[in-house]
C-alpha cells in the first residue's frame, strides 16, 4: 500500500505547513543515465550529510524514475543551481528525454551530466536507503566535485506540506 501524500487535516490547518515552508532549500537537478540516455530531475531537498567521507542526502518522491534506476545499481550527478538559472526551473521541473538539449553540459566521471555553469555540481554514489512516508531519503557518497562558484539560488515555499 502507498503511504497516502495528503497530509491530515489537523496537520494541514495547523501552523505546520507555513513553518515548514520557510525552511530554506537549494533547487538542484539530479541526473542519471538509463542506458545512453540522460534523465533528470528538479529537486529541492539535497543537502549535505557528512564530512569523512564528503556524503549527501537527497529526499525522492517514492514514485520517480530515480528511485527504479537505484534499485539497478545507477549513481546520480547533483547540478546547483545559481540564482542566474532560475530560468531552467521550467525546462526541468517535467520530464523529458532531452532536457539539457541545447545546454552546456560536462560528465562526470561516472558519466552523468551536469550543467558546466552549475554553482556547483556533486558526482554521487548512493550508500543508503531509508523510506518512511511518501519520500525516500538517499544518503550518497560524493565521488568528485565543481562548479563555478556562483551564488546558489534558495527557495522558500508558501506552504510546507506541497511542492
Amino acid at each position: 500500500m502507498q503511504p497516502s501524500t495528503q497530509p491530515d487535516a489537523a496537520v494541514a490547518d495547523s501552523g505546520i505547513p507555513p513553518a515548514l515552508g520557510r525552511i530554506p532549500s537549494g533547487l538542484f537537478i539530479v541526473a542519471w543515465r538509463e542506458g545512453d540516455e540522460d534523465r533528470c530531475m528538479l529537486a529541492s531537498w539535497v543537502m549535505q550529510a557528512g564530512f569523512a567521507p564528503p556524503q549527501v542526502s537527497v529526499a525522492v518522491a517514492s514514485s520517480r524514475d530515480l528511485v527504479a534506476a537505484l534499485d539497478r545499481g545507477a549513481t546520480f550527478a547533483v547540478s546547483v543551481l545559481a540564482e542566474s538559472q532560475r530560468s531552467l526551473l521550467a525546462r526541468f521541473g517535467k520530464p523529458s528525454p532531452d532536457a539539457f538539449a541545447g545546454l552546456d553540459v560536462h560528465r562526470t566521471a561516472t558519466g552523468t551530466a551536469v550543467l558546466a555553469d552549475a554553482a556547483a555540481w556533486l558526482d554521487c554514489r548512493p550508500t543508503v536507503r531509508a523510506s518512511h512516508g511518501d519520500h525516500i531519503v538517499v544518503l550518497a557518497k560524493v565521488i568528485a566535485g565543481g562548479g563555478t562558484g556562483a551564488e546558489p539560488a534558495v527557495h522558500l515555499r508558501k506552504n510546507g506540506l506541497r511542492y
